[in-house]
């Protein structure tokens, strides 16, 4: 365990951030060497994040690659040789993973991330994409199911959006998907998905049912 003081107004190295813990449960990110805490997501958020990793677990196993890769909620993905984000939904190769007791936290690029947008969209559409993109990520979805991002990024009238990035000689390429469409993915091609599935994802059966 890795002993930091946070008052100390110094740059914590990647491998530092693999074994600092405070004593807390905070999730933390590290972002161009400093800690940042992430504040916790609402209940939808939660639903739709349980439910894409559901989702994208069958999708790999009817692609057969399902000795290959496994999609996890919140692991690790650096970015930056100071920088380190903890995407709310990624695919993990099995090959990525030398030490199951190490900390989970990728360090190359994920075959598809996905953010679910909280009121920082700014971080999602900006800051993240940009990471995400010089990285070399595949594929990167923006759920954004209040419709929060920039009129620039999900049009007007604003409302909500699945945004699908996908890596085209080395830069992003977008799709967007609101309600009434299918998703379409370019990893999993054979996907079956609506965007209204992903938002009613976060809504519990009973509240669907009085709706």
């Amino acid at each position: 365990m890795v002993a930091i003081n946070p008052k100390i107004n110094q740059a914590i190295a990647f491998e530092d951030y693999l074994t600092y813990h405070d004593g807390s449960d905070r999730p933390q990110e590290l972002l161009d060497g400093t800690l940042v805490d992430m504040p916790p997501p609402t209940w939808m958020h939660m639903l739709i994040a349980k439910f894409l990793v559901q989702v994208l677990d069958q999708a790999i196993v009817e692609s057969g690659r399902d000795d290959d890769w496994t999609t996890l909620a919140v692991p690790g993905q650096r970015t930056g040789e100071l920088t380190s984000r903890l995407p709310d939904v990624a695919i993990v190769p099995f090959s990525t993973i030398d030490d199951v007791l190490a900390s989970a936290v990728l360090t190359v690029p994920a075959p598809l991330v996905i953010e679910i947008v909280s009121q920082n969209w700014q971080d999602d559409y900006l800051i993240k994409l940009a990471e995400y993109e010089t990285l070399g990520i595949p594929e990167y979805w923006i759920v954004d199911y209040q419709g929060l991002g920039g009129t620039r990024y999900i049009g007007r009238p604003k409302q909500p959006t699945i945004s699908i990035y996908t890596l085209v000689d080395g830069e992003y390429q977008v799709s967007l998907f609101r309600l009434g469409k299918a998703l379409e993915s370019a990893i999993f091609p054979e996907l079956v998905l609506s965007a209204d599935a992903v938002f009613s994802a976060g809504q519990p059966r009973y509240l669907r049912s009085q709706s």
